[in-house]
C-alpha cells in the first residue's frame, strides 16, 4: 500500500509516498480502505512548527478521512466488511468531557493520520458515514464540521431566532453557517472577498460584512443587530480577531474560540464588563460526531468542497490550502 509521510522535520517538500504491506486488524480493530481525506489548517501548523508538541518527521499527516471497511478483527460488532465509515479525530474520546490524555490520540499529529491507502482504526473510533454523502464529502466532517457542531450545540446551544456570527469562509465557518441555519438562527458572515460573501449568501447567510471595506467590522455587526450584538460568535481567527469578536457579542453572549489563524493580544476587561462566555472548542467526541450526523442526515446537509485533488497531488493540495483562496474544504481523493 501507499502512504504519505514527511521525511524531514518542518519541510513540506519532504512529503513523500512510501510503500509498505497492508496491515491486518487485531482484536477490536477495523482495517479501512481509505477513499478520501480532507485538509485542515492544523496540517499546515504542524509542518511549519506552529503546533505545540507535534513533530512532523516520519508523520503520516491529515486527521480527516473516510473509506470502506476492508476487514474486521476478532470481537468487532460495530461494523462489517463493506460498511462505509468515517474516522474520529480523537481515537479515544468517545464521550463525556475532554481530558488531556485524549491529546495523545489525535490523528495526523500524535498518531499516524489518514493520507494512506489503508489504515487500522480501533472499532470504537469510527462512525457510520451518512448514506447521502460521497466519501469526499464525508471526509470533510471529522474536524471542521464537528468543531462547528461542538461550538454551537455542546455548550450554550444556539436556539431558533438567535444570531450567529461566522468569521471567514473556511471549513469550520461554512459548517457553522449551515448548522446555524438548520437550527433556525440568523447568520452574519464576514470575508475580505465579495465573491466569497456571495457564496456564503447562497448557503443561507442573512447578512454580509466585508472586513476590508469595514475594518471595524464589530461595529458593523452591532449596527446590523440594532446595537444589541450577536448571541454567538464562531471565532476562528484567534488573538488577532478575538477582541472584535467579544465586542460584536451581546451582553452575556458566547464566543466559541476555535482558531489560531492570527497573532496578537487581548484585553480581558471586555470579557468581564460584557459578561461574555469565551469557550475553547477542540473538535469533539464520537458521541458528538454521531449526534451531528443525525442532523446532517435528517436535513441532507452537504459539506462545501472547494476542490478535490488526486492522491498523487497531495503536495499541491497543501499548497492550495496555504494559499487561502479556497471556499470550504480542500479534499484529496485516495481512490
Amino acid at each position: 500500500m501507499r502512504s504519505y509521510a514527511y521525511l524531514k522535520e518542518l519541510d513540506a517538500n519532504s512529503l513523500t509516498v512510501r510503500e509498505s504491506d497492508v496491515p491486518r486488524p487485531g482484536p477490536g480493530q477495523v482495517l479501512v480502505r481509505m477513499k478520501a481525506a480532507s485538509l485542515n489548517y492544523r496540517d499546515l501548523l504542524i509542518i511549519t512548527g506552529r503546533y505545540p508538541g507535534m513533530k512532523s518527521q516520519g508523520l503520516v499527516p491529515v486527521s480527516d478521512g473516510a473509506g470502506v471497511v476492508a476487514e474486521v478483527g476478532a470481537g468487532v460488532t460495530r461494523f462489517a466488511s463493506g460498511d462505509r465509515v468515517t474516522g474520529c479525530f480523537f481515537e479515544t474520546w468517545l464521550g463525556g468531557a475532554m481530558v488531556p490524555a485524549h491529546y495523545d490520540h489525535a490523528l495526523g499529529g500524535s498518531v499516524p493520520g489518514v493520507l494512506t491507502e489503508y489504515r487500522v482504526f480501533p472499532a470504537e473510533a469510527l462512525v457510520a458515514t451518512p448514506s447521502h454523502l460521497s466519501d469526499e464529502e464525508a471526509a470533510a466532517l471529522p474536524c471542521a464540521a464537528l468543531t462547528a457542531w461542538n461550538g454551537l450545540f455542546e455548550g450554550k446551544s444556539v436556539i431558533p431566532g438567535e444570531t450567529v456570527l461566522v468569521l471567514g469562509t473556511g471549513g469550520v465557518s461554512m459548517f457553522a453557517l449551515q448548522f446555524a441555519k438548520a437550527a433556525g438562527a440568523v447568520v452574519i458572515a464576514t470575508s475580505s472577498s465579495d465573491a466569497k460573501l456571495a457564496q456564503a449568501k447562497a448557503l443561507g447567510a442573512d447578512h454580509l460584512v466585508n472586513y476590508k471595506t469595514h475594518p471595524e467590522w464589530d461595529q458593523k455587526v452591532r449596527e446590523i443587530t440594532g446595537g444589541r450584538g450577536v448571541d454567538h460568535v464562531v471565532e476562528v481567527g484567534g488573538p488577532g480577531t478575538l477582541q472584535r469578536s467579544i465586542a460584536a457579542a451581546r451582553h452575556g453572549g458566547s464566543v466559541h474560540l476555535i482558531g489560531v489563524l492570527t497573532g496578537g493580544e487581548i484585553n480581558p476587561l471586555s470579557i468581564l464588563f460584557n459578561t461574555t462566555t469565551v469557550r475553547g472548542v477542540f473538535v469533539g467526541s464520537r458521541d458528538m460526531f454521531e449526534a451531528m450526523n443525525r442532523l446532517v442526515s435528517a436535513r441532507k446537509l452537504k459539506p462545501v468542497i472547494d476542490r478535490v485533488f488526486a492522491f498523487e497531488d497531495s503536495r499541491a493540495a497543501l499548497a492550495h490550502l496555504e494559499g487561502a483562496t479556497h471556499f470550504g474544504k480542500v479534499v484529496i481523493r485516495i481512490e
